[in-house]
């Protein structure tokens, strides 16, 4: 035992929440008067609309749900900017009718809260972060966060264990950091499954935590704590209060629901079928940009919360448990990759899905139109099947909650067209819309379908490689040098400079790549240092263009970043995975410093920098600066360099790749 005061996480709040239950007195009921009970049944409606209509996002949140078991009959869960909004909706529905007929067996009072266990975490509650950072974003869904389309609900109090052997408060700040960081590796698992809200209740009621888990099928919530209980966070450090477990219906079906009849959802099976889009979205829309990117909710791990459930992503993109920080680990958030939690990225597009020019018809003669459902310089797929619309539906829902954590994500609905089922999906750009492909093409019958562009598609989308990199290539190719893709060899690099010590920029770097290791589209992240400069290179690499432009947002709040490579005038190549076999690591250094000085002398030659990796002096990357293409092709054209490229297969362990930054 220590008497050291341990450090608290810092913490932000957001809106208050009460789970408020009550059981209903069924004689009485049984026993009232028709006009007694239609009285109550129309207040009850009016209350319970009024309550989860909300037209003003910014106002919060309400959702009913159907209990089961002894511990109540009837669930509201409330969202509000303030404990005063809570009082007021409790008191006025006490003074509906229907009241009369209810008592308040239990209730919890919290607020949703986002922690910081990590530098970034803490960053955002200080107000470090630019707001529209995919960070910020993240961090902000989980302090106002949406009560997903999903049928059921689990919710459960707990508290850190203080037992004299196990006691939370008493470990140390980075002990609870690495504890809550594994055991968000479960929540991953269960990605588009499992939605979380975590809300604080310290001093507003008697457990520290509430956690509420929203699942379609509730045995992946039992899955999922039952995995969790194996984890050292909940074996060694948790206490559960009671669960509580009910299924959401929609306000209009009180009548229903006090009569034992079957219940529908409030965003109904029918109007889905039909591709209404009337549904409340499932979770925020996710803090990684553009991506953003997981179709999870998968948010990542990070600042704010773990990848619970729908992910970053989810990606991401959590834990089915509340932990005292809510926020461990470096975001997630989404996610690259996924953005946090996104859906790996296909290498090509599958040959069962043509590319077509009318697909705008199709979609039209599916009822789906420009300006109403889409707008022009979107990308659209197109699935015709024999399903049955409602079971397709079903499935479709689930994808559908993590595909709107994406920006690019315009629409995705089943339809009925002319005697058949259609899938019809739409997004923002075609390397989005082949992601969700993916997806789309694992449900049962979705075999075949068409894609295209609806409208003229934008300039230069889509195309990978340009015409110059592609020459460039090519050239070198008949050379016998490798030049891999325009942005690596099958990878896309990003390659920032920064100004901050290189130890401090190393931490922040580790970090979050700690949440891109979540992603099999993540190749590798670096910090490499140049001892000729104050100036060090962060490189990441990445498998797909998306994913790479989700972790960019990342990497651009690192700190004191100056420029990122390829920007600015002139005409920029990077040598990547130089990595020398040991014994030839001083011989390959002096060899750099006779090209550099070769270099030096050539007409066009701006700068040339050998950069080495911060953990592995074996691994090292050059970059070289030019004024123009054919001055850095003239080099690449020497004999110099052919002979560097014979010598380097003799001393390097891996194959170098050349990336053009025009």
């Amino acid at each position: 035992m220590t008497g050291e005061r341990r450090e608290a996480p810092p913490t932000e709040e957001g809106w208050y929440a009460l789970h408020d239950v009550r059981t209903i007195d069924w004689d009485a009921w049984a026993e009232a008067p028709q006009r007694t009970r239609d009285r109550a049944i129309d207040e009850g409606i009016e209350f319970l609309q009024a309550a989860t209509t909300v037209e003003d996002a910014s106002e919060g949140r309400s959702a009913v749900f159907s209990m089961l078991g002894h511990k109540g009959d009837l669930m509201i869960l409330h969202l509000r900017p303030t404990m005063a909004d809570l009082d007021a909706l409790e008191r006025r529905f006490e003074q509906t009718a229907l009241a009369q007929f209810t008592e308040q067996d239990r209730s919890f009072v919290s607020v949703t809260e986002a922690s910081g266990y990590s530098d970034r975490g803490r960053e955002f509650i200080e107000g470090d972060l630019d707001d529209d950072s995919g960070l910020a974003k993240y961090m902000r869904s989980r302090l106002y966060p949406e009560i997903p389309e999903m049928e059921h609900v689990c919710f459960y109090p707990m508290d850190k264990r203080r037992d004299p052997e196990y006691n939370w408060y008493d470990l140390p700040f980075e002990e609870r950091a690495e504890h809550m960081d594994a055991h968000g590796e479960v929540g991953r698992e269960y990605a588009g499954k499992v939605t979380q809200m975590i809300t604080g209740s310290i001093g507003l009621d008697d457990w520290e935590w509430g956690v509420t888990l929203y699942a379609d099928d509730m045995t992946d919530v039992k899955d999922l704590l039952y995995e969790m209980r194996f984890d050292p966070s909940s074996s060694k450090f948790a206490e559960f209060g009671p669960f509580w477990v009910g299924r959401r219906f929609d306000p209009a079906d009180l009548d229903s629901f006090l009569e034992g009849e079957r219940l529908s959802t409030p965003w109904g099976e029918e109007s889905a079928a039909h591709g209404t889009e009337d549904h409340p979205p499932a979770t925020p829309e996710d803090a990684v940009e553009g991506d953003h990117d997981t179709a999870e909710d998968g948010h990542s791990h990070g600042e704010g919360g773990h990848p619970h459930g729908e992910s970053k992503a989810d990606h991401p993109h959590g834990d089915g448990e509340a932990d005292d920080s809510q926020g461990d680990g470096d975001d997630d958030s989404d996610h690259p990759g996924s953005g946090g939690g996104r859906p790996p990225t296909t290498d090509s597009w599958s040959e069962a899905i043509a590319e077509v020019d009318d697909i705008e018809t199709r979609l039209g003669r599916a009822g789906l139109h420009e300006g109403e459902e889409y707008e022009p310089e979107s990308y659209g797929l197109i699935f015709e099947t024999q399903r049955d619309a409602a079971d397709l539906v079903d499935e479709v829902d689930g994808l559908r909650s993590n595909f709107d954590h994406y920006d690019t994500h315009v629409t995705t609905t089943v339809r009925a067209s002319q005697g058949q089922t259609v899938l019809i999906s739409v997004w923002a750009n075609d390397d989005a819309a082949q992601t969700a492909s993916g997806f789309l093409t694992d449900l049962d019958g979705i075999d075949t379908g068409a894609r295209g562009w609806l409208g003229a598609a934008p300039e230069g989308e889509g195309d990978v490689t340009d015409a110059g990199a592609e020459s460039i290539r090519a050239e070198l190719a008949d050379r016998g040098i490798y030049a891999g893709q325009p942005h690596g060899e099958d990878v896309y690099a990003l390659v920032l400079y920064s100004t901050e010590d290189v130890r401090k920029l190393f931490s922040e770097v580790d970090g979050l790549r700690s949440n891109f290791e979540h992603y099999d589209t993540h190749v590798k992240t670096a910090v490499y240092d140049d001892p000729n400069s104050e100036t060090a290179a962060v490189v990441s690499i990445w498998d797909t263009r998306d994913a790479a432009e989700t972790a960019s947002d990342f990497l651009e709040d690192l700190p004191q970043i100056v420029r990122k490579a390829g920007e600015g005038d002139g005409f920029g190549t990077m040598g990547m995975f130089y990595t020398v076999k040991p014994d030839y690591r001083e011989e390959f250094v002096e060899t750099f410093d006779v090209v550099g000085g070769k270099l030096a002398e050539m007409d066009g030659h701006r700068e040339t920098a050998l950069l080495v990796n911060e953990e592995d002096d074996n691994d090292m990357f050059i970059a070289s600066r030019w004024d123009g293409k054919e001055d850095a092709m003239a080099f690449f054209r020497s004999e110099d360099f052919r002979d560097t490229v014979q010598w380097g297969r003799e001393v390097l362990a891996d194959t170098p790749r050349h990336v053009f930054l025009a």
